[in-house]
């Protein structure tokens, strides 16, 4: 069994009604190998069936969220994105100049949240975190750049 039909079933014992709608965002998500927007899962349905609108979308992206078989972020440009919790969890690095994003473990930032757990009593969920700065070849190039500028 997929993970989408996985999440279907555990949706139908938990008494949830399990309309074609609904399943068809489900497998959707499940099987977008990238993050995806409400309203980009919203465009690829719409293209299987006109019978769906946007609020239906966001209603069930939240009930997967709120029993936990997928996460919500927002990345570097202020959009909720979405991923089933098979995704796991990683960092999300997005240069602010060339655009470029990139993925890399997140337990790179086990030290950083231990410490906001131990100064806090703070237990934040670190499913995706998104950070916006600039990538090696951006700063790169600006350095060079402020250095011809200083020459002149």
């Amino acid at each position: 069994m997929t993970h989408c039909h996985t999440y279907i079933q555990a949706l139908r014992n938990q008494g949830y009604r399990i309309t074609p709608q609904r399943e068809m965002i489900i497998e959707t998500l499940a099987h977008g190998d990238v993050h995806m927007s409400a309203e980009e899962i919203y465009q690829q349905v719409l293209q299987r069936s006109k019978a769906v609108n946007l609020a239906t979308v966001y209603r069930t992206l939240d009930l997967l969220v709120d029993k936990g078989y997928a996460t919500r972020f927002m990345d570097s440009d202020g959009k909720l994105m979405y991923a089933t919790e098979k995704h796991g969890t990683h960092l999300h690095l997005t240069c602010r100049i060339c655009g470029n994003n990139y993925q890399t473990d997140a337990n790179l930032l086990n030290p950083l949240i231990r410490q906001i757990e131990e100064m806090t009593g703070f237990k934040a969920d670190f499913e995706h975190i998104a950070l916006s700065g600039i990538c090696k070849n951006c700063l790169d190039q600006n350095i060079n750049t402020l250095k011809k500028e200083k020459e002149v």
